[in-house]
């Protein structure tokens, strides 16, 4: 079974209140995910939605695609990450890792992915681009950023429109 998991990070203020947001949705469900943080970066945001989005993952996922509007998030997880962990979580001009624990986390995830024989794919969307799921991953990002939240969904992919509105 494939999935697609939208994230999306937020801060009002950089440091400052932080929210994530997460839309993940298979042939079957779709699950939201949205929690906040009092005094983060938009950075840490993102990758905080990308470590929601890969938990708890169902045992029957064999493909995934990882859709988000962060570089920082998608160049970092496929690229950046590998040459940090050879020169011991420290970057190429031999300073240490921003946000290495969440770094870290996201290696250990990833790898857990990949000893299961899932595929991961990270597309790049455009943020605020009239994407639907990256927009509701944004409102839920935004709205945990406020320390308002929003309802969050999880059941039948076929109640999604209706939760939604459409």
């Amino acid at each position: 079974m494939k999935a697609t998991i939208y994230t999306d990070g937020s801060s009002r203020g950089n440091p400052g209140p932080g929210g994530w947001g997460v839309v993940y949705y298979d042939d079957e469900r779709v699950e939201e995910k949205g929690g906040n943080e009092k005094d983060t970066t938009n950075n840490r945001m993102e990758m905080q939605a990308l470590i929601e989005g890969l938990l708890d993952l169902r045992e029957e996922i064999k493909e995934i695609t990882i859709c988000a509007d962060s570089e920082y998030v998608i160049k970092g997880a496929t690229d950046w990450m590998m040459g940090w962990k050879k020169n011991g979580w420290m970057t190429s001009a031999k300073k240490p890792v921003l946000n290495k624990d969440l770094w870290q986390e996201i290696d250990h995830l990833l790898a857990d992915l990949d000893f299961r024989q899932v595929k991961v794919h990270f597309k790049h969307v455009r943020g605020h681009a009239g994407i639907e799921l990256n927009e509701r991953a944004d409102v839920i990002a935004t709205t945990f950023a406020d320390e308002e939240g929003t309802e969050l969904f999880i059941g039948d992919k076929g109640r999604y429109a209706d939760f939604l509105g459409k």
